[in-house]
């Protein structure tokens, strides 16, 4: 019997474990399915991680590394190279590894911080062969910054999110040519600042309103050919153009990596694909908990930390004896705001509420109301769904709220 297992041991799962421990618990273990600690930072060379959380910009293997230090240093044990296989309903683990074959544990807490792992080609339905040449951003990022290996000269990116942006950049810098990043949507799925960074900066154009179409090639990608798209993102063929390369990554969207979570009963949000979970970031299964990627997509590796944080200290209180009001307030959206997290509010404390729009929105006014009573209202000149939005309700707001509904006007 294991007190408190945390599942995946990157940025998630080390500031959950370093929160419960400074919560007081003392038995904890960490199982991480690759050699190293820290998840997909240990590939992001690239600067940006830390501003929100330790106010200094550092590279993603830095940001790791100031987590494992602490986890070496209050001497919490952790299994790497270890897979994760099942986890039953009441909280019993199977995984396996090279010393211990399959074993089990069982855990009275547990907390999933498995990430997420890239759509891939197959889910896309483009037309042509499967030659060589066809990567994920993220494979890509891989082969390039820890392998040494550049896997073209000549790019396509297909999809705009912040990992196909800033492939684009470090691909540039290796000295390949990226034609174009193609987006299927009318608005870019990155963070603002990093089409400004990877992609001005750059002179890579943005081709937004268009995909791809056709891919040429038999034994190595030749070419693609991409489509402007109508307002139901069928292609409009009159528009193909044929682009010469030798490369296409895909940055295509992130998928939550939930299968566990299935086995576990956990009920599961169909907008974000991770966990529905309360404010403390617990599931629908008592003592069991959600953070960083796999509950649902962040930006920004510092808000991964503080949601992990959250569970953390969840978990702990959980450990020591506290259990779940009976208080059950849910929280609804109007579309144009596409999901919330937490899902539901079951304390009547100060909540940080994550949000994220559908479409790019100028000058808009949200507002959080219970029935015909407005909580709080938020001005914003611009909101885009490559960024991450927040509110915080106080205990006070919740006092007589029985339904929370979140709403956002164009002014």
């Amino acid at each position: 019997m294991r007190d408190l297992v945390i599942i995946g041991g990157g940025p998630a799962g080390m500031s959950a474990a370093i929160a419960a421990y400074e919560s007081g618990v003392r038995d904890i273990l960490i199982l991480e399915r690759d050699e190293h600690l820290g998840g997909i930072l240990q590939q992001c060379i690239h600067n940006g991680f830390g501003l929100h959380k330790f106010g200094e910009e550092l590279t993603g293997p830095e940001y790791a590394w100031k987590y494992e230090k602490t986890i070496r240093q209050l001497g919490l044990e952790v299994k790497q190279n270890t897979m994760v296989l099942d986890l039953s309903e009441d909280k019993v683990i199977t995984a396996t590894n090279q010393d211990d074959g399959v074993f089990q544990l069982q855990a009275r807490a547990v907390i999933l911080a498995m990430g997420c792992r890239e759509r891939s080609k197959g889910a896309l339905n483009i037309a042509g062969s499967r030659p060589a040449g066809i990567y994920s951003a993220g494979t890509a990022q891989k082969l390039i910054n820890m392998k040494g290996y550049l896997p073209g000269r000549n790019v396509v990116i297909l999809g705009s999110g912040d990992i196909g942006l800033i492939m684009a950049r470090r691909m540039t810098l290796e000295g390949a040519k990226v034609h174009a990043v193609c987006e299927l949507m009318p608005y870019s799925g990155g963070l603002a600042r990093n089409i400004e960074q990877c992609l001005h900066d750059f002179d890579i154009p943005l081709k937004l309103s268009h995909t791809v179409v056709e891919i040429h090639g038999k034994d190595r990608v030749e070419g693609v050919t991409v489509a402007q798209v109508d307002e139901n993102r069928k292609p409009i063929w009159e528009t193909r153009e044929y682009i010469p390369c030798d490369t296409l990554l895909l940055s295509v969207g992130l998928i939550p990596e939930n299968e566990l979570s299935k086995t576990a009963g956990v009920d599961l949000c169909s907008a974000t694909n991770g966990a529905v979970v309360d404010q403390d970031r617990q599931t629908s299964v008592a003592g069991v908990f959600a953070c960083g990627n796999v509950l649902h997509v962040h930006d920004l590796v510092d808000f991964v930390s503080q949601e992990a944080e959250i569970a953390g200290h969840a978990a702990a209180e959980y450990l020591g004896g506290s259990q779940a009001g009976s208080l059950k307030i849910p929280i609804r959206t109007d579309g144009k705001i596409r999901y919330t997290v937490p899902q539901i509010i079951t304390a009547k404390k100060d909540v940080t509420v994550y949000f994220r729009v559908s479409n790019v929105y100028q000058n808009v006014k949200i507002t959080v109301s219970d029935a015909d009573k407005v909580l709080l209202s938020k001005k914003k000149r611009k909101v885009a769904p490559g960024e991450m939005e927040t509110v915080t309700i106080t205990g006070e707001q919740l006092e007589n709220a029985t339904e929370l509904t979140f709403t956002l006007e164009v002014m």
